[in-house]
């Protein structure tokens, strides 16, 4: 008899929990649905625009030979575009300068930097940008 009242307190032992696993469960559970609401949300309300790039100059900076000015790309459409290819001029009154990069991979709602390199100054001229093409992946 006593080996069978020990293995009942062996099983209540095992099945009682203490406050900290009572906790970590508790927040696993809460991040859980969070992410998993969040997930549903962000399917539910996702919309088909296509990509649509939008590019802003920064500063140019002399370093070292040249001048580097950042270029800052943002994908506002719903959809990723992939190997965005961006030209930036600089047209100064006697000649002007070109310059290009590619961004791999552009995704929905998101910011890449990328940077262009001259040989002249770009305070003298006027700096445009624009995207020669991207793909959809």
């Amino acid at each position: 008899m006593s080996t069978n009242k020990a293995a009942a307190e062996s099983r209540k032992a095992k099945v009682e929990k203490n406050w900290l696993e009572w906790v970590v469960f508790g927040v696993s559970l809460a991040l859980t649905a969070s992410v998993l609401g969040y997930l549903v949300y962000d399917g539910v309300h996702l919309g088909d625009a296509p990509p649509d790039i939008a590019l802003r100059l920064g500063m140019p900076e002399r370093r070292g030979e040249g001048f580097v000015v950042p270029v800052a790309a943002t994908n506002r459409g719903d959809e990723t575009a992939e190997g965005i290819h961006i030209e930036v001029m600089l047209e100064t009154s006697g000649a002007g300068e070109r310059g290009e990069f590619t961004i791999a991979f552009l995704p929905r709602r998101a910011t890449r930097k990328g940077w262009v390199v001259f040989r002249t100054d770009p305070h003298a001229g006027q700096l445009k940008a624009r995207v020669l093409g991207y793909e959809k992946p």
